[in-house]
């Protein structure tokens, strides 16, 4: 199923799943997942005029404004393969990106259907993050309590040792999330009062948060 019109945004904390649910969607509905993220640094890579501002903000450790990253990112939503419709990842982070982004999608006649915000409590979210391993020779993930290795603090693939990443951290994750609440709690004010957000409860199983994300969308699809 496809939609003329699937504009979607997904917000959620880290360690939410937003990845795990966002590929499900991009495989069932056809739309692509677009990241800024991925857009800059490609933009960066490409060297054209644009990357080469963007280079010039990025290597200072400078915060890139928001019209120049709308400016990218309007450019990938003019693609052919968005002609059915996207889901944003990772922006708008701030009410004042939202606004522009609201203002570009209408004068495009194109609005947002609606904006999907995965819901995961702090405790659960710092339980799944701490429990993440690495291994330093593969970079293979493992999970303490979903996906354990055979061998405790061992690869099961090549025998490197599992370690955790700084990030991966409690102290780090709690300000992950404090950031991200700080960043966020406006945002979902904002589209709550445009009536297009839809609360997702992600302390659930993978299949269940995605079959109440396919409800959702399709609902938003129905005449």
């Amino acid at each position: 199923m496809t939609s003329s019109n699937l504009n979607l945004i997904f917000l959620g904390p880290p360690g939410a799943g937003k990845g795990t649910q966002a590929q499900r969607v991009v495989e069932k509905y056809s739309i692509p997942q677009i990241s800024t993220g991925d857009l800059m640094r490609a933009a960066v890579s490409s060297g054209s005029a644009l990357g080469e501002k963007l280079k010039n903000y990025m290597s200072a450790g400078a915060l890139v404004p928001d019209e120049l990253v709308l400016d990218i990112l309007l450019e990938r939503i003019g693609h052919e393969d968005c002609a059915n419709g996207f889901l944003l990842d990772g922006f708008p982070r701030t009410v004042a990106q939202a606004e522009a982004l609201e203002t570009a999608l209408v004068e495009r006649n194109s609005p947002l259907s609606g904006v999907i915000s995965i819901d995961v409590p702090d405790q659960v979210l710092t339980s799944r993050l701490t429990a993440r391993r690495i291994c330093s020779k593969c970079s293979a993930s493992y999970h303490l309590e979903f996906l354990k290795p055979q061998k405790d603090g061992i690869c099961d693939k090549c025998s490197g040792e599992l370690y955790q990443r700084k990030d991966d951290s409690e102290e780090v994750i709690k300000n992950r999330l404090k950031v991200y609440h700080e960043q966020t709690a406006p945002l979902v004010d904002f589209y709550q009062k445009k009536k297009i957000l839809y609360p997702v409860d992600g302390n659930k199983k993978i299949d269940m948060i995605f079959q109440e994300i396919c409800d959702i969308i399709d609902n938003l699809n129905s005449p």
